[in-house]
């Protein structure tokens, strides 16, 4: 009989372009470092099989339930989540071992011979199927026509070469690690739209119990990008909200020799409709406890209200909202 620990990994991942995307880039760190080899499980999850807008997918666990529960069953190794679908609650005998070094957090305007949001005339139709960027593009004031679309990336480029949209906004990080940095026209700054917490993050889980499994992987643990995700997770965690929620949030991180890391966390909660925005920012050491911090100063200053109208939705999400 083979030996666990002489067997390739095997690597549970999504089916999508994106996720197998990822997933081949960890295999291939894996024999980089540890001289492992990996194969890749794919299966599919209910996020992948509706068309249905996020939100009424469920709140959390839409991309990850079925590869979390294929790992407990022992029928893969470990995962490969992106961190932004990680649900904030941990799974007990699970553990995330690694936090690989992060792509660029932000999203991407995608706009065919265009060159910034603030240049898109009124009335364009930008397409979306994030809930937050939904609401922090309704926040700019701007009559743009917000269009929902859900789809992996090449899909939604197809659409969007359909004339279903006039522009769409995506995460940096997905053109990237798909080779398609060519199609951005601006990368949107943070103050505009707030990344998702622990967008550009690869999140590699495995059983708490397979340790060697977790020393390999611990070989693609990257410092600051664990200190930034586990603050950002600690804010997501004190919201109590998944990815359906319009809320986002950034750390920043300077890490000096022989200091923990220090971190700048900004956080946001938006309505909905873009009708009320919340910003908030805090300093410290990298944690939990500093993001739940964030978290509580959002929800005290009006957040709480701001979600609580979220959850009905927006009566039409492709009106244009008047000039304010």
């Amino acid at each position: 009989m083979t030996s666990p620990y002489h067997r390739p990994l095997r690597v549970g991942t999504r089916g999508s372009p994106l996720a197998l995307a990822q997933a081949r880039q960890v295999a291939g760190q894996l024999r980089e470092r540890c001289g492992r080899a990996a194969v890749l499980v794919t299966m599919a999850t209910p996020g992948d099989g509706s068309a249905a807008p996020i939100e009424r997918l469920g709140t959390t666990g839409v991309f990850t339930t079925t590869l979390r529960a294929a790992l407990l069953r022992g029928d893969v190794d470990l995962v490969v989540h992106s961190g932004k679908d990680l649900p904030a609650e941990p799974v007990p005998g699970l553990q995330v071992a690694a936090f690989p070094a992060r792509e660029d957090p932000r999203d991407a305007l995608i706009w065919p011979g265009g060159t910034s949001l603030e240049a898109l005339p009124c009335g364009a139709r930008i397409g979306t199927g994030s809930p937050r960027r939904a609401a922090l593009l309704r926040a700019t004031g701007r009559r743009l026509r917000v269009v929902p679309m859900r789809g992996n990336v090449g899909t939604r480029l197809r659409k969007l070469a359909d004339g279903e949209a006039d522009a769409l906004v995506l995460a940096m990080a997905g053109l990237s690690r798909l080779g398609l940095s060519g199609a951005i026209a601006t990368p949107l700054d943070p103050s505009v739209l707030m990344p998702a917490p622990a967008q550009g993050v690869l999140a590699l889980e495995c059983r708490a119990d397979d340790l060697a499994t977790a020393a390999e992987l611990s070989t693609l643990d990257h410092a600051p990008s664990r200190a930034a995700t586990i603050t950002e997770r600690g804010f997501l965690a004190g919201i109590g909200a998944g990815c359906s929620a319009p809320v986002g949030a950034l750390a920043e991180v300077a890490v000096e020799a022989g200091a923990e890391p220090a971190v700048r966390l900004s956080g946001v909660i938006a309505a909905a409709d873009g009708s009320a925005v919340i910003r908030a920012q805090v300093t410290g050491a990298a944690s939990s406890e500093l993001g739940g911090r964030l978290a509580r100063l959002l929800l005290q200053r009006g957040g709480a209200e701001l979600l609580g109208r979220a959850s009905h939705g927006v009566t039409d999400p492709r009106s244009p909202l008047p000039h304010r």
